[in-house]
């Protein structure tokens, strides 16, 4: 398949990894040598990318009203491989919504409307990423899409998560309880280029993994969705193969 562009990155800078610290700061060398200090919108361990010394970039915003004007977008692994790996955990839902507008994924057809950020489960205090809407068939059932950003990768293989989330486990447990009165849809978005194949990270959380597996046996859908990062922005790649060991 054809990669599809979806985010167009605004014009980047590149560095090195001096240090990452307090989960919200990374120190960088630019190209042109400057030290700077830029926003790490990425709260987890970024295990496997996170290395000091790779190649970056990041991007500059012009609102003075900001404490840091620098973003870390991306990180460069895998020195045989050199693959660019996205940080900014902002982006994710933004591609799969504007994917959504464009149809991207037939397996979610038929829909006419997208909400995002609504109020679902049993005590209705969390929020789903996106939910679809068939408005030509009020009848019709409405798919429920959940969003994980996914950047852990053995080889060749994608793993989600690279740590303990109760958090993630609580949507698990919310999407599994959906059907068969509406679809349920996990999107685990591979912020990489270069995995082929998607599994959860049992080492990690293995929790997690058993609750993955219950999820797909009571009729969750899972979409593990390859994405290429690159300098210029993000474009979608495919699907990766779902692997359950």
């Amino acid at each position: 398949m054809s990669s599809s562009w979806f985010y167009a990155y605004p014009q980047l800078e590149a560095g090195l990894l001096v240090k990452r610290y307090k989960r919200f700061f990374a120190d960088i060398e630019l190209d042109s040598g400057s030290l700077i200090t830029a926003h790490c919108p990425n709260t987890g361990p970024m295990t496997g990318v996170c290395q000091v010394g790779s190649r970056v970039l990041v991007s500059r915003s012009l609102n003075p009203k900001r404490k840091l004007a620098y973003t870390w977008e991306a990180i460069e692994v895998n020195d045989s491989q050199p693959t660019w790996v996205g940080i900014n955990t902002a982006l994710p839902n933004r591609v799969v919504r504007a994917a959504l507008e464009a149809n991207l994924w037939p397996q979610l057809e038929p829909y006419t409307a997208i909400k995002a950020e609504v109020p679902y489960g049993r005590d209705r205090k969390s929020r789903i990423d996106f939910l679809l809407l068939n408005e030509l068939d009020p009848a019709g059932m409405p798919t429920y899409v959940e969003v994980k950003n996914t950047t852990w990768a053995q080889g060749k293989q994608a793993l989600f998560p690279d740590t303990v989330t109760t958090r993630g486990q609580k949507h698990l447990r919310e999407l599994t309880a959906l059907p068969p009165d509406a679809r349920a849809v996990m999107l685990y978005f591979i912020n990489r280029g270069d995995c082929l194949e998607f599994s959860p990270g049992d080492s990690a959380d293995p929790a997690y993994g058993q609750l993955l597996r219950l999820a797909i046996a009571a009729g969750v859908e899972v979409l593990p969705c390859r994405f290429e990062i690159t300098p210029v922005g993000i474009a979608y790649q495919g699907l990766a193969k779902l692997k359950l060991p």
